[in-house]
C-alpha cells in the first residue's frame, strides 16, 4: 500500500503539489500552545513528502511558474515600500539590510571554506538561511548544477521555523501589548426631538461637532438626501455619521435621541449600493469637487480603503480599488456603476472575446518565457521531448473525441471552483480543488487553456530544430493545433456553462427564484 501511494506521487506532479499545499495550509491551522506554523507548514509538509516518496519532482513548467508567481507577488506587497525606502530617513534601514546579506554571504563563504563545504551547497545554505528563493535560483544559474538546492532544502527549513519561534518566544516573555485600531467611522439613527425642531440643518449644523455630517433624512414617512434648507420637525429621523464615537453621542444629544431602524429599514425612496472605484477620471479628485452624476440625488455615505471605513470629508481623494457606500434612488444604480468604474460589476459583465484574446496572448507569453529560459533543455533535453509527446498525444484523436474530453474536463474545473466557493477558509478551498483538478489531469481529460501553452510550445520546438531525429512530429502543425482545439474548447464550453452552470441556475432558480430574482 505505501510502495503504491510512493509510486502515485512520485508520477503526479500536478497531484504531489496541491497534496503538498493543501495538507501544508491543514496542517498549518494545527495550534499547540497557541503556536502554529500557519502557511510555513507546507515547507514542511513538502520536506516530509520528498522523504516520502524520493521520485516526487517538481518538473515541465511547474517550477518555474512557480517561481515567477513567488517573485511577482514578493514585488506587488512591497514593491511600494522598497522603493519608498529608497529616499528620506528610510534608506539606513536599507542600507543596514545590505550590509547584512554581503556580511551573511562573507560568513557563509568563510565558514564553508573552513569546513570544506562545497561552494554550491555554501551558497545554497546561505540562499536557504535568508529563505530567498531569488538568491537560490541565481546560485543555481552560476554553478549550473543542483548543488545549491541541496544546501538550500538543508538550511530553509531553519531559516523558517528560527524566525518564528524567536518572535513567539520573545512575545511571550516581553507580552506586549498593542493599542487597538482605532475605527474612523461611525454610523447612529436619531430622532429629532424639540429643541431641534423647526429649524433649517445649516444652522443645527454650526452646533454639532465638526466631524458630523447627517447623510439622510426621513420626513413624512419618506428618506432623501438634504440640503443645508432642509427643515427639521420633531419625530423626523436623521442618519448621522462621524470619525469619533464621541462626536456622534454629542450629536445624538443635541438633536433628540438615538432611535435605531428608522431609515435602514426602508429602501423605497433611497437605495444603498457599494461600487468599487475602477475609472481613472474619479481617482485623485477631492469629493468637494466631485461631480456626482445629474439628475437625481445622491450622496456618498462612506469610503473603505484596505480594511478600514472612511468617513467621506471634502478632500478626501478616492483610490483605485476603494469601496464606495453610496445612497441613490433605487433606479439610478447603473448609473452610479458607470460614474465610478465598478469594477467588480465589469468583470461580472465580461466580453468573451476579450476573455479569448487574454487567454491566447497569456497563454503564448508563458511559451516564449520557457522557450528562452531553455528550461526544455533541461535533463538532456528530456522534459523537451516530453512537451512533444504531449502534443502528439493530444492532436491524434479524432474530434469527437476531444469534445467529449473537453466536456468532461471542464465539468471537473467548475466543480472545482464551485466547491471552493463554499470553503471558508483557505484551506478548506484548496483541499476542495485537489481531487476535482487531480481527476482531470489523471484521467487525460483535455482543457482548451492548458492546450494553449502545450501545442504553441510543441510547434515552436519543431520549428526552431528542437526535436530528436528520430521523433515524428509531423503532426504537430497549425491545423494540428486547431484540430484539437476547436472540438476542446466547444466541449468546455458545454461541460463548464451546460452542465454545471446551467444546471445549478435551474436549481437554483427554482429554489430561490421568488426570493432574490423578484419572481412571483
Amino acid at each position: 500500500m505505501l510502495d503504491l501511494a510512493r509510486d502515485i506521487i512520485g508520477s503526479q506532479p500536478i497531484l504531489t503539489i496541491f497534496l503538498t499545499i493543501g495538507l501544508g495550509y491543514l496542517v498549518g491551522q494545527i495550534s499547540i500552545g497557541g503556536f502554529a506554523l500557519g502557511v510555513g507548514a507546507v515547507l514542511f509538509v513538502g520536506v516530509a513528502i520528498g522523504a516520502f516518496a524520493p521520485k516526487a519532482q517538481i518538473i515541465g513548467p511547474i517550477g518555474l511558474t512557480g517561481l515567477i508567481m513567488f517573485l511577482y507577488g514578493i514585488g506587488i506587497l512591497y514593491g511600494r515600500q522598497f522603493f519608498e525606502g529608497m529616499v528620506g530617513v528610510d534608506r539606513k534601514y536599507n542600507l543596514l539590510a545590505l550590509i547584512a546579506c554581503i556580511a551573511s554571504l562573507f560568513v557563509a563563504l568563510g565558514l564553508g571554506k573552513i569546513f570544506d563545504v562545497k561552494i554550491g551547497h555554501t551558497l545554497g545554505i546561505y540562499a536557504g538561511s535568508m529563505t530567498s528563493t531569488a538568491a537560490l535560483q541565481a546560485a543555481l544559474d552560476a554553478i549550473a548544477n543542483k548543488d545549491p538546492s541541496i544546501g538550500y532544502s538543508v538550511a530553509y527549513p531553519f531559516g523558517v521555523i528560527g524566525p518564528i519561534l524567536c518572535i513567539y518566544f520573545m512575545t511571550r516573555i516581553v507580552n506586549p501589548k498593542f493599542p487597538a485600531k482605532a475605527q474612523r467611522f461611525h454610523m447612529g439613527e436619531i430622532s429629532i426631538g424639540a429643541t431641534s425642531s423647526g429649524r433649517a440643518l445649516a444652522e443645527l449644523m454650526k452646533e454639532l461637532p465638526s466631524d458630523v455630517q447627517v447623510t439622510m433624512v426621513r420626513k413624512d414617512g419618506h428618506n432623501f438626501v438634504p440640503t443645508d434648507d432642509t427643515v427639521l420637525s420633531i419625530g423626523d429621523a436623521v442618519l448621522l455619521i462621524a470619525e469619533r464615537e464621541e462626536a456622534l453621542k454629542e450629536a445624538a444629544a443635541r438633536l433628540g435621541k438615538p432611535e435605531p431602524g428608522l431609515l435602514a429599514s426602508d429602501r423605497t425612496d433611497l437605495d444603498y449600493i457599494r461600487v468599487f472605484v475602477g475609472k481613472a477620471n474619479v481617482v485623485g479628485v477631492p469629493l468637494s469637487g466631485l461631480a456626482m452624476p445629474p439628475g437625481f440625488p445622491a450622496h456618498i455615505l462612506h469610503v473603505r480603503r484596505y480594511d478600514a471605513d472612511l468617513v467621506p470629508s471634502p478632500d478626501l481623494m478616492l483610490e483605485f480599488g476603494d469601496r464606495v457606500g453610496v445612497l441613490m434612488p433605487p433606479a439610478r444604480k447603473d448609473e452610479i456603476r458607470k460614474f465610478f468604474g465598478d469594477t467588480v460589476k465589469a468583470a461580472a459583465e465580461f466580453s468573451y472575446v476579450s476573455l479569448g484574446i487574454g487567454m491566447v496572448l497569456g497563454s503564448l507569453g508563458l511559451v516564449l518565457l520557457v522557450f528562452f529560459s531553455h528550461h526544455l533543455d533541461m535533463n538532456e533535453g528530456r522534459i523537451g521531448l516530453s512537451i512533444l509527446n504531449t502534443a502528439v498525444a493530444k492532436i491524434q484523436p479524432d474530434v469527437v473525441t476531444l469534445f467529449f474530453k473537453g466536456t468532461l474536463c471542464n465539468v471537473l474545473v467548475c466543480l472545482a471552483v464551485w466547491l471552493a466557493y463554499a470553503g471558508r477558509s483557505v484551506t478548506d478551498k484548496i483541499l476542495a480543488l485537489i481531487l476535482p483538478v487531480s481527476a482531470f489531469v489523471a484521467a487525460g481529460f483535455e482543457h482548451c487553456v492548458a492546450n494553449m501553452y502545450f501545442l504553441p510550445l510543441a510547434w515552436l520546438l519543431t520549428q526552431t530544430g528542437n526535436v530528436p531525429t528520430d521523433f515524428d512530429a509531423s503532426s504537430i502543425t497549425i491545423s494540428g493545433i486547431i484540430h484539437n482545439l476547436v472540438p476542446v474548447t466547444i466541449g468546455n464550453i458545454v461541460g463548464g456553462a451546460g452542465l454545471v452552470g446551467v444546471m445549478y441556475w435551474t436549481i437554483y432558480r427554482a429554489a430561490f427564484g421568488a426570493m432574490y430574482l423578484g419572481e412571483k
